[in-house]
């Protein structure tokens, strides 16, 4: 599900770019926007975007005592939304570091089901993120008024939003490991940066430990039969700087 969403938004992209009139784009083959923009050591701007979050579940074969064994998908991919500030370090002509530090809203749609029943629940976990991206970019040499490049790197993110006493408890912190592409475009007055980046969760985000539950252990079926759950994100990010 996640390379078909990653799939769609690269043709949604495309789309854009293919729709621009020929006119403008032999305008922007004959005139060089900000042609020292990339000589500055530091570059400043901002980001919104949207996201999807998936979740990844590794079950151990745990059985109640009434004879129930438990499974934990993700059904539904529902789009967040996501803003950022951006402060980069020119390091060469090719390399830059960047700092992008912000907020992602998002939201999963997790079904387990009984494989001896067939009965079924549901759970909506929403989260907030805070995240504190730092990331290498290699871009490559500059043609008129575009310079495509890749980028990769870590991304700590801490769940802000109100734990509730629900079927799952997620963690309030995880650990990303990120790469991407995109492209610069110089325009007049700022560079627009449209960006498609894949974020791999490294850490178990389930919280095992639930004595909330005690009054009510039953409950704990949904937990006790989970071994691990990762995170992924697919983020679309359009910078300005």
């Amino acid at each position: 599900m996640m390379k078909k969403i990653a799939i769609i938004i690269t043709l949604i992209t495309l789309a854009i770019s293919a729709s621009i009139p020929a006119s403008a784009r032999r305008l922007n083959d004959k005139l060089e926007n900000r042609p020292y923009a990339d000589m500055r050591r530091w570059h400043l701007g901002f980001s919104v975007g949207a996201n999807t979050m998936d979740t990844r579940f590794a079950h151990n074969g745990y059985i109640t005592d009434d004879g129930e064994e438990w499974r934990a998908e993700q059904v539904n991919y529902a789009p967040g939304f996501s803003v950022s500030g951006l402060i980069a370090l020119r390091l060469n002509n090719y390399f830059s570091l960047r700092f992008s530090p912000g907020m992602m809203f998002g939201s999963r749609d997790i079904r387990f089901l009984d494989l001896t029943t067939g009965a079924e629940d549901k759970q909506n976990i929403k989260s907030t993120y805070v995240t504190l991206p730092v990331d290498l970019k290699f871009a490559a040499l500059r043609v008129r008024n575009a310079r495509p490049y890749i980028v990769g790197g870590i991304m700590p993110a801490f769940d802000v939003s109100k734990k509730r006493n629900d079927l799952l408890k997620l963690t309030s912190s995880d650990f990303y490991l990120s790469i991407g592409f995109g492209c610069d475009f110089y325009l007049p007055y700022f560079k627009l940066i449209p960006e498609l980046k894949f974020c791999f969760g490294l850490t178990d985000i389930l919280t095992h430990d639930r004595p909330e539950m005690a009054d009510d252990p039953t409950r704990l079926k949904y937990t006790n039969s989970i071994a691990k759950a990762t995170s992924k994100m697919i983020c679309l990010t359009f910078y300005f700087e």
